[in-house]
């Protein structure tokens, strides 16, 4: 575990997955055919301390979606990379976007489609029920599952490895 917080001190940019991670992985479709989310509230706010404790965020995901669009605003997440196959040039992208080294960012992935990134991040991180095959390449499988706390989780233990958690949490539990 001391290797993971090491990598996590380093973080500058967190970047997450949708389906399986934000997400319980589950496809809602309404009667005209639109997808629908479900957002874990938590997850939200753990995103918001991390965003004000100064560390970017991101979303890479290989869908299109209207919900995760706003979500993504009300989060007042800038780095969203919707429709990304190839989620390995997605995070090149984004990592050029912010002027930092593949070390300064985190990544949280469920399937084998995220393999590439979570091999080249500093902080690689899957949910329980991500495949055997992803869970070998990475850093930290979290307690929690996707869409259910999941990433609030690992932003927590970001926060926590730079010391930045119980300023985040006081600031927050006076909001």
């Amino acid at each position: 575990m001391q290797d993971v917080y090491e990598r996590a001190r380093k973080i500058r940019v967190a970047a997450f997955d949708v389906d399986g991670v934000l997400t319980d992985g589950s496809l809602y479709y309404a009667d005209v055919g639109e997808e629908i989310k479900a957002f874990n509230v938590q997850d939200g706010h753990g995103m918001k301390m991390l965003k004000d404790a100064e560390i970017a965020l991101a979303i890479i995901t290989s869908r299109n979606s209207r919900s995760l669009e706003a979500r993504a605003r009300n989060l007042g997440i800038e780095l969203l990379f919707q429709g990304a196959s190839d989620k390995l040039q997605a995070f090149l992208d984004l990592l050029g976007r912010c002027g930092i080294g593949a070390d300064a960012c985190a990544y949280v992935g469920d399937d084998v489609i995220d393999i590439p990134v979570l091999k080249r991040c500093g902080l690689a991180v899957a949910v329980p029920d991500a495949p055997a095959l992803v869970r070998r390449h990475v850093h930290y499988v979290t307690r929690a599952r996707g869409g259910a706390g999941a990433v609030r989780e690992v932003c927590e233990l970001i926060l926590h490895a730079q010391c930045l958690l119980p300023a985040q949490l006081a600031e927050h539990a006076g909001k």
